[in-house]
């Protein structure tokens, strides 16, 4: 079993930087620093995310792994992972996220890892960064990630740039838009709210609610409005004895101070 967990997720799964650091060196030509993966993690934490073998067994405590894990618990096997960020500094002024790196070890590959490693990082970008798009870089030369990119995920080859790995092989700077990912806030967060919203209308009394007790007229006046060049007085409705059973609303004039 494969799960895809957060790079930063509790119990601290940033300790297992060193083996996504091995995954790289293994599949990649490209190859950073360790310190530069835990830049990743640390500035940008949603969005970068490990593929991890489960142990059949569950994970064992181990005291001779005291250290190496929470509690002493046995760290499971990478085998894959997206580190992936947001643009700093955008030249074009958008705001939009940029995967760094993307490896799966050959021993879990053609299993649809890479796509959801992908995945969850791109809807991490659209939620969390509100990003417009995202953007890759990929050697021409790489067929099988071209084929993830373009046909599966839907990226598209913006432009051509020569010479742009280290051994000189050219790259295509891909892209994909991801507003239609965007969480829309402006709905109210309750079920019953949306539900009376698309109806069109408030709820109407006798249909057995607490509302039904509540008076459905007209706002009673407002602080510091005017009216005909005087100023309208403050009325405020209050509930009165309902502890006695007395659920009459009464209204009381505000401006008047008691003496």
């Amino acid at each position: 079993m494969v799960d895809i967990l957060p790079l930063s997720s509790y119990p601290s799964y940033i300790n297992l930087l060193p083996s996504i650091q091995t995954c790289n060196i293994t599949n990649l030509p490209e190859n950073y620093f360790l310190k530069y993966y835990l830049y990743h993690a640390l500035t940008w934490p949603q969005l970068s995310f490990v593929a991890v073998m489960r142990p059949k067994n569950g994970y064992r405590h181990n005291k001779k792994l005291s250290g190496a894990g929470v509690g002493g618990e046995e760290y499971p096997k990478v085998v894959g992972y997206v580190l992936a960020k947001m643009e700093e500094e955008p030249v074009d002024g958008v705001p939009h996220g940029h995967i760094t790196s993307l490896s799966v070890m050959r021993t879990h590959r053609r299993l649809g890892i890479a796509e959801r490693l992908m995945r969850m990082s791109q809807r991490a970008m659209a939620e969390s960064h509100r990003a417009h798009y995202v953007s890759l870089h990929v050697r021409v030369s790489n067929t099988a990630a071209l084929r993830l990119y373009r046909d599966t995920l839907g990226f598209e080859v913006e432009k051509v740039e020569s010479k742009y790995y280290a051994d000189g092989e050219d790259a295509y700077a891909m892209r994909m838009d991801l507003k239609n990912m965007w969480v829309d806030w402006s709905e109210p967060d309750d079920d019953g709210q949306k539900e009376s919203k698309k109806e069109g209308g408030e709820k109407k009394s006798g249909d057995g609610g607490d509302d039904d007790n509540q008076d459905e007229g007209d706002e009673v006046g407002s602080l510091g409005k005017k009216e005909d060049g005087k100023e309208k007085e403050k009325m405020v409705r209050v509930k009165v004895g309902r502890g006695l059973g007395v659920g009459d609303l009464v209204e009381r004039n505000e401006s008047v101070k008691s003496s």
